[in-house]
């Protein structure tokens, strides 16, 4: 369904993930401050490529496996305000490795994260939300391949797959430098994680963010880093 933006829009029909406040609050988070070019894994509807072109003046590059995806965030990047700063790439992040020597100064992902349970029969829907064609192991070989030694990247994960993605990230140079619990709601327990990673290592950087009041209402925190983003604030 379409989804309007303060300086872009989304429409997100016929695309294997929609646009979702996850994705929103990466977007908004990641630290784009030092980059001038940014690396989008699995762009989907194309919103979180849309969000970094907004949030800088990088070049961008946005890949996505699914065709139908791909073909839905070409046509999103192309009535954007920076078509010419965002290619979008029908190819498979282990292909675009194997055939790109180019080196990213922060890479963003919202990555599919179900290890198990049942499964659409939509595929596009089944490999966006599921690790079917995009191993936690193979999302952080690919980035590490593609990440310039000084850059970063940027992830959001469900807390509960957390230790399995620290398993697979244990035997890679890349390390967590800062770690955000995403509180759903004032009291309740955090559902997501943000992490950014990058080759430095050093002490993680241990942050918490809640995106609503008990009223459900913005909290002030999630207000200041959407704003430039949600219609309504």
């Amino acid at each position: 369904m379409p989804f309007t933006l303060k300086q872009f829009h989304i429409d997100d029909s016929g695309c294997g993930m929609p646009v979702s406040t996850d994705a929103i609050v990466l977007g908004a988070w990641a630290n784009l401050s030092h980059s001038n070019t940014v690396l989008d894994i699995g762009t989907g509807s194309g919103v979180l490529a849309l969000m970094a072109a907004q949030r800088s003046n990088a070049s961008i590059v946005a890949v996505e496996y699914d065709q139908a995806s791909c073909e839905v965030a070409k046509r999103n990047v192309a009535a954007g305000p920076w078509p010419e700063r965002i290619t979008v790439k029908h190819i498979c992040i282990r292909d675009y490795v194997a055939c790109s020597d180019k080196k990213f100064e922060h890479i963003i992902c919202n990555p599919p994260y179900f290890l198990t349970g049942p499964q659409t029969t939509d595929e596009s829907r089944a490999n966006a939300r599921h690790t079917n064609t995009l191993t936690f192991q193979h999302l952080i070989e690919s980035m590490q391949s593609l990440l310039s030694q000084n850059g970063c990247a940027s992830l959001i994960l469900p807390c509960e797959v957390e230790v399995n993605f620290l398993q697979a990230l244990s035997v890679s140079q890349l390390q967590v430098s800062k770690r955000v619990q995403v509180i759903p709601v004032r009291g309740k327990t955090a559902r997501r994680l943000l992490l950014e990673l990058n080759f430095a290592g050093g002490e993680v950087l241990e942050e918490s963010l809640i995106l609503r009041e008990r009223d459900n209402t913005y909290t002030e925190e999630m207000v200041t880093l959407t704003k430039a983003f949600y219609l309504n604030l």
